[in-house]
C-alpha cells in the first residue's frame, strides 16, 4: 500500500522502516528534516510539507499520524482536514485521550473522512519484534488497513476492538496496567537489594525469566537494566508520567471501578519528583505533637 506518514520519532521512524521492509510505499513528513532523511535512506519518499505529502499520495488518501497527544495532533489535523476528501482515512497511532478521539471522529465524519484510533505498544523494540495494535473506528475503514496492520504487528498482534475511541481506551488501560506491574517489580527488587543476604538482583531477574509465574517482557527489561548497572547508580529516581496512567485512574473513577494498584503506582511517580515531602514532614510533626515521638531536624 502507499500511505502518508506524519511523525518520525522513536516509534514512528521504526514503524516506517518495518513497513518499508515489507514492501509498502511510504511518503513521510516530519518537521525535523534530518529525521525524515533517515527514513528516506531506508526507502521512504520525503515530503517537505503536509500539502506536498498529500499531493504525492494517490487520490484515495491514507495518512498515519504518529505525533504526541494533544496540541500536536490537533495542529496536524488542522493542516490536513481541509485538503482531504470523502472516503480518505486518517489514523492516530499515538496516545490521544479517547474522548478527544471521539470528538475528532464525529467532526471528520461530517465530511465523510474516516478517523481511526490505533493504540500502539512495542516501544523501541517494535522494529524487531513487531507492534501490538489495538484499533477502533469505522469497521469498513479499519478493514482496509489490514495490510498495514499485518506488516506492523507480530502474529496475532492486532485487533479491532470497537467503535471510535475504543482503540485509545484499550491502550490507556494497557498503560495503566503497565504502571502497576512496573511498580510491583520496583518494590520487589528494592526489597531484594535491602535484604541482609547480598542477593544478586540481576541474577534473580534472569532466574525468574524461566518458569516463574512473574515472568514477563517487563522482567526481561528489568534484567537488562540491572545487568548493565546493578545498583542503577547512573539513573535518577525521578519518574515522569505521560498521561495514560492519569486517564486510567480518571476512567476508573468515572465508571466506579476500584483500581487501587494503578492509582498507587501513579501517585508513587508523583512522590519520586519531590526533593522533600511536606506531607511527610507534617506526619513527623503530628507524631511529635501527640506522642512526643522524636523528629529529625535539618
Amino acid at each position: 500500500m502507499k500511505i502518508g506518514w506524519v511523525g518520525l520519532g522513536k516509534m514512528g521512524g521504526n514503524m516506517v522502516e518495518r513497513l518499508l521492509a515489507d514492501g509498502h510505499e511510504i511518503v513521510v513528513y516530519d518537521r525535523d528534516t534530518d529525521v525524515a532523511r533517515r527514513s528516506v535512506s531506508r526507502g521512504a519518499i520525503q515530503a517537505t510539507s503536509l500539502t506536498e505529502l498529500l499531493e504525492i499520495l494517490p487520490e484515495r488518501k491514507i495518512v498515519w499520524l504518529m505525533v504526541p497527544a494533544g496540541p500536536p495532533v490537533e495542529a496536524t489535523l488542522t493542516g490536513l482536514k481541509n485538503r482531504l476528501s470523502k472516503g480518505d482515512i486518517l489514523i492516530d497511532g499515538g496516545n490521544s485521550h479517547w474522548k478527544e478521539t471521539q470528538r475528532r471522529s464525529e467532526q471528520l465524519a461530517q465530511s465523510g473522512i474516516h478517523w481511526v484510533d490505533c493504540g500502539t505498544s512495542g516501544g523501541v523494540w517494535g522494529l524487531k519484534n513487531g507492534y501490538c495494535l489495538m484499533y477502533g473506528g469505522p469497521r469498513n475503514a479499519c478493514d482496509e488497513l489490514e495490510p498495514i496492520l499485518k506488516s506492523l504487528a507480530p502474529e496475532n498482534g492486532y485487533l479491532y476492538v470497537g467503535p471510535s475511541g475504543s482503540g485509545h481506551f484499550t491502550k490507556m488501560v494497557h498503560n495503566g496496567i503497565e504502571y502497576g506491574m512496573m511498580q510491583a517489580y520496583a518494590e520487589g527488587f528494592e526489597l531484594l537489594q535491602e535484604s541482609p543476604f547480598g542477593i544478586d538482583a540481576a541474577k534473580v531477574s534472569k532466574l525468574w525469566q524461566n518458569g516463574s509465574v512473574v515472568r514477563s517482557w517487563l522482567l526481561d527489561l528489568a534484567h537488562l537494566a540491572l545487568k548493565e548497572d546493578p545498583q542503577l547508580a547512573k539513573i535518577s529516581d525521578y519518574v515522569e508520567d505521560s498521561g495514560e496512567g492519569r486517564w486510567t485512574v480518571e476512567a476508573a473513577i468515572d465508571f466506579r471501578v476500584p483500581a487501587p494498584v494503578i492509582t498507587t503506582a501513579l501517585f508513587s511517580r508523583f512522590r519520586s519528583r519531590q526533593s522533600e515531602s511536606f506531607a511527610m514532614k507534617l506526619v513527623a510533626a503530628l507524631r511529635n505533637q501527640f506522642g512526643g515521638h522524636s523528629v529529625k531536624e535539618k
